[in-house]
């Protein structure tokens, strides 16, 4: 394992259990993957609020949009064996479609760009308001004109995707679900891993749940909904762990992959910009990618009702990064970014040396929290309560074991000010001091809060 990365891992746990206290979330599974070995796997909070079930890393989620990877790689495989060709009208392989839409190509719905209806004309199947579509509803609305020519911009569309769900059956005269879970999921090596919800019985799932407003609390939505002719597109149930496992074979640099390099290099190039987001995101061939330079991306996110799903791989760091929650207002693309900005914090600072040690930890004041991190020749001051927590951290040098000085900070803070580790007579580190301030133990912090206000307002 590279030096730095095991540090990074356990302060990525640390923030991640810390944010979803923070803000409330129901639950939240995470998985890091250091090429196919897996380095970090936890879980926070609840499966099911209404029961109180905690959640644990083997629970599923509804994983949505990611299911559109897997049927592109679906797609390459048949590609690779000669069954279907990138360049084939969609038309070819299946009936019943506006002729406008069946001379788009395979290759322009993989990517998006056959300009093509997103949800149809009644997108309830989003929403609880009705089941999702069968193929005759989604070929009903199949058989009406595009939305715009292909290959005139991104677009991106569900029905696209669900339609290559039939062009999957038609090449081999199978039901998806079945083909895909025996020629994409079983070569993956991926054993938590479903095409739709009926095929994830008898094993523990996580419930979906709404946001806060507008009743004011959470309520739990099941998300047990078949996804019928659009499991292509958003039927698939995972776990972190296997979504990550998933991903990391996607890889153009991935040792071993049930893909050919040509097919996972098709898949992750950057075919189309999402010209009208400030995010900086590109389309693939069922995938999505951003960032810049060696920390760039690719991957895939997901929306299910009372789900938000996102899973990255950064192919030069050989690293992936799957974040799923159970929340309709789930935090897992912040998160996710926030795990990025931790690594890559710590690919940049390196690994501290053992004799930093005792400065590890998280302490509290009236204002909040903030974490004292050791990295290679520094002490940083995080703030855990952000999504990207060393932004602006405080850079303390130590000139011995326990004492340092502040010789990197804000003007607004305290540059120049001593630092120090403050033990009790059992030689125990009890807080640090920065400057003036002082960072204590959470329970100190509590006791001596409530000493001071009270229990403060019902609630």
């Amino acid at each position: 394992m590279t030096a730095w990365l095991a540090p990074a891992l356990a302060y990525v746990e640390d923030w991640l259990g810390f944010q979803q206290r923070l803000h409330e979330q129901p639950g939240v599974s995470v998985a890091i993957l250091q090429g196919r070995d897996l380095k970090l796997e936890a879980a926070f909070g609840s499966a099911d609020l209404a029961t109180g079930e905690a959640l644990t890393p083997r629970h599923g989620f509804r994983i949505a949009s990611h299911s559109k990877s897997f049927t592109s790689a679906g797609i390459l495989r048949l590609v690779e064996t000669g069954r279907l060709r990138l360049d084939d009208p969609v038309g070819n392989h299946v009936e019943g479609l506006h002729a406008d839409i069946a001379a788009v190509t395979i290759g322009q719905v993989l990517s998006n760009s056959a300009g093509l209806t997103r949800d149809g004309p009644d997108a309830g199947q989003f929403l609880d308001r009705k089941p999702y579509c069968d193929k005759a509803e989604l070929l009903r609305d199949l058989a009406e004109p595009p939305v715009f020519p292909a290959s005139q911009r991104f677009k991106y569309s569900n029905h696209g995707f669900a339609l290559l769900g039939l062009v999957i059956e038609a090449a081999t005269q199978r039901p998806y679900a079945e083909w895909i879970a025996q020629e994409v999921v079983a070569p993956a090596g991926l054993g938590e891993t479903a095409p739709d919800i009926g095929f994830w019985a008898g094993r523990p799932r996580a419930k979906g749940h709404s946001g806060k407003l507008p009743l004011g609390r959470r309520v739990v939505i099941p998300a047990d909904n078949p996804n019928n002719a659009m499991a292509s597109a958003a039927g698939f149930v995972s776990t972190a762990a296997d979504t990550a496992r998933y991903f990391a074979q996607l890889s153009p640099l991935a040792e071993t992959s049930f893909l050919s390099p040509l097919s996972r290099r098709e898949m992750s190039r950057r075919l189309w910009a999402d010209e009208e987001s400030a995010l900086g995101r590109h389309y693939g061939l069922g995938t999505i990618s951003g960032g810049e330079g060696d920390w760039r991306w690719f991957g895939h996110s997901g929306g299910f009702q009372g789900f938000i799903t996102r899973t990255a791989v950064f192919p030069k760091q050989n690293l992936t990064v799957s974040v799923l929650t159970n929340a309709i207002d789930g935090l897992a693309h912040p998160w996710l970014d926030g795990i990025a900005h931790i690594l890559r914090t710590f690919a940049e600072r390196g690994a501290p040396p053992a004799s930093s040690a005792g400065w590890r930890r998280r302490g509290w004041s009236l204002w909040g929290a903030q974490d004292v991190v050791p990295v290679a020749d520094r002490i940083l001051i995080a703030n855990p309560a952000l999504f990207t927590p060393f932004l602006d951290a405080v850079e303390i040098t130590l000139d011995s074991a326990d004492t340092g000085r502040v010789t990197r900070a804000s003007g607004f803070s305290s540059p120049g000010e001593a630092a120090s580790l403050v033990r009790d007579a059992a030689g125990a580190v009890r807080s640090v001091k920065v400057g003036g301030g002082r960072l204590d133990e959470e329970e100190a912090i509590g006791a001596e809060m409530r000493a001071r206000y009270g229990n403060g307002p019902a609630g």
